[in-house]
């Protein structure tokens, strides 16, 4: 497991990144010949949890992202943003008979869809009145 450090003066550490996720990115960006892309991880708006995880790959980091780079040279990028909600989290790739793909292990969410594309934070559960069960993502169908 490599930790992943902004290069920005800062001392906390945004996210960890695993081996296997870290060599997952690479191979991606060679199957694409795009290898000297990097890979923006961004949280928005949306899903059935409140908010959702996306990933890009981008020719180049914007001039406010937080720029990442993995051991291995793989370099990801985190908006202003982003940061608060992936501070602590951990972007791994599970590759299973049922499904793989990208995993994020996020300690801010309180609570998830059943696929893991979507979360809560806690400050969103405060929030919300009534605090009910939100339907599924149609992604995995959970309720």
């Amino acid at each position: 497991m490599t930790i992943i450090e902004p290069q920005q003066d800062t001392e906390t550490q945004i996210v960890t990144v695993t081996d296997t996720a870290a060599d997952t990115i690479q191979n991606l960006l060679a199957q694409r010949e795009i290898p000297g892309h990097v890979l923006r991880v961004f949280v928005s708006g949306g899903g059935c949890s409140g908010m959702q995880y996306g990933m890009a790959f981008e020719a180049e980091p914007r001039e406010t992202d937080h720029v990442i780079t993995v051991e291995n040279g793989t370099r990801l990028v985190v908006d202003p943003s982003s940061v608060m909600y992936l501070e602590g989290a951990t972007i791994d790739f599970v590759d299973s008979l049922m499904g793989g793909g990208f995993r994020i292990d996020n300690p801010q969410a309180v609570s998830s869809c059943g696929c893991g594309h979507s979360f809560r934070t806690e400050d969103e559960q405060a929030a919300s009145q009534d605090n009910a069960p939100t339907a599924g993502c149609g992604t995995c169908s959970s309720y």
